[in-house]
Protein backbone atom coordinates (compact mmCIF):
# COMPACT_ATOMS: atom_id res chain seq x y z
CA UNK A 1 0.00 0.00 0.00
CA UNK A 2 1.02 3.65 -0.75
CA UNK A 3 2.70 5.85 1.53
CA UNK A 4 3.50 8.94 0.73
CA UNK A 5 0.85 11.28 1.09
CA UNK A 6 0.60 11.90 -3.06
CA UNK A 7 0.45 8.01 -3.69
CA UNK A 8 -2.15 7.88 -1.05
CA UNK A 9 -4.49 10.62 -3.21
CA UNK A 10 -3.17 9.00 -6.36
CA UNK A 11 -4.69 5.29 -5.40
CA UNK A 12 -8.10 7.36 -4.31
CA UNK A 13 -8.23 8.94 -7.60
CA UNK A 14 -7.81 5.64 -9.16
CA UNK A 15 -9.97 3.89 -7.36
CA UNK A 16 -13.27 6.77 -8.65
CA UNK A 17 -11.90 6.79 -12.05
CA UNK A 18 -12.32 3.01 -12.52
CA UNK A 19 -15.67 3.16 -10.84
CA UNK A 20 -16.76 5.28 -13.62
CA UNK A 21 -14.82 3.77 -16.24
CA UNK A 22 -16.69 0.74 -15.54
CA UNK A 23 -20.12 2.23 -14.99
CA UNK A 24 -19.56 3.58 -18.45
CA UNK A 25 -18.61 0.44 -19.68
CA UNK A 26 -21.55 -1.69 -18.53
CA UNK A 27 -23.46 1.11 -20.11
CA UNK A 28 -21.94 0.62 -23.27
CA UNK A 29 -22.37 -2.82 -23.01
CA UNK A 30 -26.10 -3.10 -22.36
CA UNK A 31 -27.22 -0.55 -24.83
CA UNK A 32 -25.14 -3.15 -27.54
CA UNK A 33 -26.82 -5.63 -25.77
CA UNK A 34 -29.94 -4.19 -26.65
CA UNK A 35 -29.49 -3.50 -30.54
CA UNK A 36 -28.28 -6.98 -30.53
CA UNK A 37 -31.49 -8.47 -29.29
CA UNK A 38 -33.71 -6.18 -31.32
CA UNK A 39 -31.84 -7.49 -34.28
CA UNK A 40 -31.64 -10.97 -33.22
CA UNK A 41 -35.87 -10.59 -32.75
CA UNK A 42 -35.87 -9.01 -36.44
CA UNK A 43 -37.88 -5.79 -35.49
CA UNK A 44 -36.38 -3.48 -37.42
CA UNK A 45 -37.82 -0.36 -36.10
CA UNK A 46 -36.88 -1.83 -32.63
CA UNK A 47 -33.48 -2.13 -33.79
CA UNK A 48 -32.89 1.39 -35.39
CA UNK A 49 -34.51 2.91 -32.31
CA UNK A 50 -32.04 0.64 -30.27
CA UNK A 51 -29.05 1.99 -32.31
CA UNK A 52 -30.34 5.71 -32.23
CA UNK A 53 -29.92 5.47 -28.23
CA UNK A 54 -26.43 3.52 -28.25
CA UNK A 55 -24.65 5.46 -30.64
CA UNK A 56 -23.96 9.16 -28.66
CA UNK A 57 -23.38 6.54 -25.78
CA UNK A 58 -20.96 4.43 -27.36
CA UNK A 59 -19.11 8.32 -29.12
CA UNK A 60 -19.39 9.88 -25.23
CA UNK A 61 -17.28 6.79 -24.16
CA UNK A 62 -14.78 7.14 -26.83
CA UNK A 63 -14.71 10.77 -25.85
CA UNK A 64 -13.81 9.82 -22.62
CA UNK A 65 -11.07 7.32 -23.39
CA UNK A 66 -12.88 4.29 -22.03
CA UNK A 67 -12.50 3.22 -25.23
CA UNK A 68 -10.80 3.83 -28.04
CA UNK A 69 -12.10 5.75 -30.87
CA UNK A 70 -11.77 3.41 -33.49
CA UNK A 71 -13.01 0.87 -31.03
CA UNK A 72 -16.20 2.88 -31.03
CA UNK A 73 -16.21 3.55 -34.39
CA UNK A 74 -15.79 -0.35 -35.09
CA UNK A 75 -18.89 -1.06 -32.93
CA UNK A 76 -20.85 1.65 -34.40
CA UNK A 77 -20.47 0.85 -38.17
CA UNK A 78 -21.00 -2.98 -37.09
CA UNK A 79 -24.31 -2.68 -35.49
CA UNK A 80 -25.66 -0.14 -38.23
CA UNK A 81 -24.69 -2.69 -41.03
CA UNK A 82 -26.51 -5.13 -39.10
CA UNK A 83 -29.79 -3.04 -38.37
CA UNK A 84 -29.52 -2.02 -42.37
CA UNK A 85 -29.06 -5.78 -43.36
CA UNK A 86 -33.18 -5.97 -41.24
Amino acid sequence: MANHASALKRARQIEKRSMRNKAYRTRVRSVVKQVRQAIAAGDADAAQTALNQAVPIIDKAAGKGIYHRKNAARKISRLSRQVSAL
